[in-house]
């Protein structure tokens, strides 16, 4: 099969890790040629050109780009605004990262729900104040082994977070508006049956992208759904969480502890509750931490530009209706 030669252009800002992407790309993907733009003029330039891009495109850049048939986002899940009213409009298709980072996001969610199973956001605390505490009640710990497990979007993290915890002998089930199975499961059950799964989880542990309908996903309500003495953990997106509410669920005693990787508002500011809470745990949105991650997003980047310049199917392809 003969590539089709395509402009794909790179739209500002460029992180360091992709400064070298234009090359490597030149050299492995037949019949591209990769534009770098970087003043608002040579941009705009640029777009015009363009079949292809790369990053971030406004509504104004969008309008600029009359040629653009494929936009790869340079995120699993863009920031707030990237999928706009013009975007999600325009005939291009959008394809994202997901699936970069699986492993690294599955087990720092092992590692929240391992603190907040065996108290250690409690214990950190004491031992930062010199202070012997340990606690043998029968309610200290939560045995993974009798628990159950919800893990709220079982796309590729979440099935891989349910698979760990299957591991441990926790019965788990999934919610998902497209996957219907995973192994380690009990099942996987539409979003139509969230809340009466929300009730039977000793653990409710959020994957979910930031979409339309996930918004405010866990507010009073579905917090006053969770059972008595629950954990939750999001690593998804903070805007899934609405965060007077987890603290007020919190203060009541309603839930046993919250971790979250992801907030509402972030950075989350040094005067938020959240931050001295007993019941919570925090880590800055680094649960894609790890080695690769850079050389699997681009490894994406340019199997679905080999894909685009042979006419064959895209992955990672978006539903831009849904964000995801």
């Amino acid at each position: 099969m003969t590539a089709t030669a395509f402009t794909l252009v790179m739209v500002p800002p460029l992180s360091p890790e992709t400064r070298a992407w234009p090359d490597r790309l030149g050299k492995s993907v037949p019949g591209i040629t990769v534009l770098c733009p970087e003043d608002p003029a040579a941009v705009h330039a640029a777009l015009a050109r363009a079949d292809a891009a790369y990053g971030t495109l406004t509504p104004e850049l969008l309008g600029a780009a009359r040629r653009l048939r494929w936009l790869q986002a340079a995120q699993a899940g863009p920031p707030p605004g990237f999928y706009h009213a013009d975007l999600v409009r325009h005939p291009a298709q959008v394809t994202n990262m997901r699936d970069t980072y699986t492993d690294h996001v599955a087990a720092h969610t092992l590692a929240l729900v391992l603190a907040l199973a065996r108290q250690l956001p409690r214990y950190v605390r004491e031992q930062a104040a010199g202070n012997w505490a340990p606690d043998w009640s029968d309610g200290a710990v939560v045995p993974l082994a009798e628990a159950r497990a919800l893990v709220v979007g079982t796309g590729a993290v979440g099935a891989e977070v349910g698979r760990l915890l299957a591991a441990f002998g926790t019965h788990v089930e999934g919610v998902d508006p497209r996957v219907t199975e995973a192994p380690g499961f009990a099942g996987v059950l539409p979003p139509s049956h969230l809340d009466r799964a929300l009730g039977r989880a000793d653990v409710v542990i959020l994957t979910v992208p930031h979409t339309p309908s996930t918004e405010g996903l866990m507010d009073a309500d579905r917090l006053a759904a969770m059972k008595q003495g629950a954990c939750l953990v999001n690593v998804g997106r903070g805007p899934t969480v609405r965060l007077d509410d987890l603290v007020a669920a919190l203060d009541s005693g309603r839930l046993r502890g919250a971790a979250l990787d992801v907030l509402e508002r972030e950075p989350l500011p040094p005067e938020h509750p959240l931050w001295r809470h007993p019941a919570a745990l925090i880590t800055p949105h680094v649960a894609g931490a790890g080695p690769h991650a850079a050389e699997r997003r681009f490894e994406v980047l340019a199997q679905n530009a080999r894909r685009f310049a042979d006419g064959r199917p895209l992955i990672n392809v978006v539903d831009k209706s849904q964000w995801f």
